[in-house]
């Protein structure tokens, strides 16, 4: 599915398609967990840098403390290979998923550095010492930013980390981790700015059924098909948010038909982002803001 060849072949048939023109479409460039190519992912710091650059979305991840509230964090546990303790000891991988963030307080999970490291993945990514933050943290030193800077503040694309073999164990059951998601939005009163994603369908059935106003986004990975992947939803998302490397124009027109916007993930090749959008997508997800064409 990911192949080299797959995506070539994808877009030798999407070049022989009429698409439809994109000259004046406005594109969502969204920033994936802040601007992880250039900084600590699911950071304060990287989720404001990233605001230097055309962004009109923050993308973040989040999870459930044991105090019950959301965390940024990709992973519910303290990954090996970005995080360490507070007084630098390494973080073995047997350990790793031990430390489940859901068993420990914020004022604990503070204590973790998880960007002084860096990420071999990202060598360009600053090394700076850095805590997975609350969200309430997060959107409100964001917020506080663009009143200090006048920027327009961004909209949220906002991971509930969530699969049915992680409930109970890493994360709370899908009702339990909504409600907590929508108080936590409630209070910040960012109802209009938000958009809630996840790759699990029961807990976007759960955030329909509890707020149905709210912007939903479907993440899809899984080579199911357009049709097999809706009927696991009571309803048609706002979103349909597709690895990149799955589109090509007839299926970028069959998900709008359905009334929904198509935002792949995560593309850091500026060649192929203008590709994308020239094949009719509305937004991009990329790891490197300062990239974008």
């Amino acid at each position: 599915m990911k192949s080299f060849f797959f995506f070539a072949l994808l877009f030798f048939f999407a070049c022989g398609e009429t698409t439809t023109p994109t000259a004046n479409k406005q594109i969502d460039y969204q920033g994936h967990r802040g601007a992880r190519g250039l900084f600590p992912e699911n950071s304060i710091t990287g989720l404001v840098k990233a605001l230097d650059f055309p962004i009109q979305t923050l993308e973040l991840d989040v999870v459930v403390s044991q105090d019950s509230q959301l965390i940024l964090s990709h992973e519910p546990w303290f990954s090996h290979v970005i995080c360490q303790y507070g007084d630098g000891q390494a973080i073995t991988e047997a350990a790793a998923e031990t430390l489940k963030l859901i068993h420990l307080d914020y004022k604990d999970i503070k204590s973790f550095d998880c960007g002084s490291r860096g990420n071999p993945r990202f060598p360009e990514q600053k090394k700076l010492k850095s805590y997975k933050p609350s969200f309430m943290d997060a959107i409100s030193n964001v917020e506080l930013h663009c009143r200090k800077t006048n920027r327009t503040p961004p909209h949220y694309n906002v991971e509930l980390k969530s699969q049915p073999a992680w409930y109970d164990v890493f994360t709370p059951q899908p009702k339990k981790f909504v409600q907590l998601a929508l108080q936590e939005i409630a209070l910040l009163e960012i109802e209009e700015q938000i958009t809630l994603q996840s790759f699990d369908p029961a807990i976007l059935n759960e955030i329909h059924r509890q707020a149905p106003n709210i912007s939903t986004s479907f993440l899809v990975e899984n080579i199911d098909g357009l049709e097999t992947n809706l009927k696991k939803l009571n309803f048609v998302p706002n979103i349909y948010s597709p690895y990149f490397k799955l589109l090509n124009v007839g299926a970028v027109n069959a998900m709008h038909q359905k009334g929904m916007k198509v935002i792949p993930w995560t593309i850091n090749d500026p060649v192929i982002m203008k590709k994308l959008i020239e094949i009719g997508v509305d937004g991009i997800i990329t790891d490197y803001p300062n990239l974008i064409p």
